[in-house]
């Protein structure tokens, strides 16, 4: 059987790695540190999977420009505080290993830096499960398509025969620009409603839900 796709690109935060509410709450306590309004859960969770920069800009629209380093590095250290206890989802690390084993490009494409992308690709021992990398600080933020572009570009796949797997709007409308497939994950941080609106393939509630779909897709 032919393969419908040679390369999946995963989103990393909400996708693979159970850290949306650690994100969400970390840009809470650092509004509150700065002594900003602070977001409820809902508007944190929305900006999650774009670049730092634009996440918190976009969440704290009075933040003075002045402040901005302020807030940033506010945000690091409640993130990293907890950043040892965020795990993998279930079935993620043993499904990433099944479908580079089956012959498939796999790649990352993610609002981290890149700093943070390889502490966690190292912590959770995936480093050597993916392709290539691209991160918001080497690329423009999602929604816009440089992430994909770049990453089918250096693997030499074309966009029609590439996968891009998240839990956000900015991830499947990404996709949507670079003329890449797209499926969503429902278990991170935007709504399942706000998903289908951009016509993804497939929804899935759990990784092992997405393995099972792409069983026939891979060959």
């Amino acid at each position: 059987m032919n393969k419908t796709f040679d390369l999946i690109v995963f989103d990393w935060d909400g996708t693979l790695m159970d850290s949306t509410a650690h994100i969400a709450t970390s840009i809470q306590k650092a509004c509150a540190d700065l002594g900003l309004p602070v977001p409820d859960r809902s508007a944190a969770s929305h900006v999650i999977g774009l670049g730092l920069g634009d996440a918190l800009r976009h969440v704290c629209p009075s933040l003075p420009a002045e402040r901005f380093e302020d807030m940033v590095d506010a945000y690091r250290q409640h993130y990293l505080n907890g950043d040892a206890t965020i795990e993998l989802f279930e079935h993620v690390q043993e499904g990433l290993a099944e479908l580079q084993q089956s012959g498939l490009f796999l790649a990352v494409a993610t609002g981290k830096s890149r700093k943070g992308l390889d502490r966690a690709l190292t912590e959770t021992g995936l480093g050597t499960l993916f392709h290539a990398s691209r991160t918001a600080d080497e690329c423009h933020s999602k929604p816009h398509p440089a992430m994909l572009l770049e990453l089918t570009d250096e693997l030499g796949v074309a966009p029609g025969r590439t996968l891009m797997v998240g839990d956000t709007t900015h991830d499947l409308l990404m996709a949507q620009n670079a003329g890449t497939h797209k499926v969503g994950m429902s278990y991170g941080a935007h709504p399942v409603s706000a998903l289908r609106e951009c016509q993804p393939l497939a929804l899935f509630d759990d990784f092992r839900s997405l393995l099972q779909w792409l069983k026939p897709q891979i060959g």
